[in-house]
């Protein structure tokens, strides 16, 4: 049975669906798995969350969650067994929410135009990857000095984080995997490799209003 449980829409291989699933994942809770095809977004979704980007959550009540930052901190809020949130250590939390930020409003930005370079002839490509460095530096210093990137242990910085590195890499793999981030490179391997990713990124068909619900993880 799965009436009672949230809904989320998703769309597999994007970074911000990705972090929400983590976080869910890694929650030990379960939601009804809808995939996503972007070119044909269901009108469940659109009627839910008009601004049509995925992740969106909806929980039993009705509520609608649709930034993938809010459903990370609600799944770790209902249970946090891996305790990312930090919740204990409120200096470590403003660490944590300033990589995340850095992440999501420049980094991010800096990302599209590197991977979609042609669509922003202003630069070579080259000038963006230079660009996203700035943030590769900052994130090889931090691992340089702990084995994530808040600390000895992993927080919602790393999960939240490591899809977008994990973009980044794809553009150019054999140009990431020569640069002087060995730190990073094995970072992203580690999570590339873990079991939690493996689950995460499991294939689902499309959502149709017929299917039986999928029910993830």
């Amino acid at each position: 049975m799965t009436r009672h449980l949230p809904i989320l829409y998703s769309f597999r291989r994007c970074p911000y669906a990705m972090r929400a699933r983590l976080a869910i994942a890694g929650s030990g809770l379960q939601v009804e798995l809808r995939e996503v095809v972007l070119k044909d977004k269901p009108a469940a979704m659109l009627e839910a969350s008009p601004k049509g980007t995925v992740p969106v959550l909806i929980r039993p009540e009705g509520r609608v969650i649709d930034e993938s930052r809010d459903i990370m901190r609600w799944a770790l809020r209902s249970n946090d067994p891996h305790n990312w949130l930090a919740a204990d250590n409120p200096d470590l939390l403003w660490q944590i929410e300033g990589l995340i930020q850095e992440n999501d409003f420049v980094f991010k930005q800096h990302l599209d135009r590197y991977k979609y370079a042609d669509r922003h002839p202003g630069h070579p490509q080259s000038y963006y990857r230079e660009q996203c460095e700035v943030t590769l530096v900052k994130l090889e210093r931090l691992l340089q000095q702990s084995a994530f990137l808040s600390g000895d242990s992993e927080s919602l910085a790393d999960i939240a984080i490591f899809p977008f590195i994990r973009q980044f890499a794809h553009v150019d793999r054999d140009w990431f995997y020569s640069a002087p981030y060995p730190k990073l490179q094995r970072w992203l391997d580690y999570y590339i490799e873990s079991e939690l990713f493996s689950q995460i990124m499991r294939k689902y068909s499309p959502w149709k209003d017929s299917d039986t619900p999928v029910v993830f993880p």
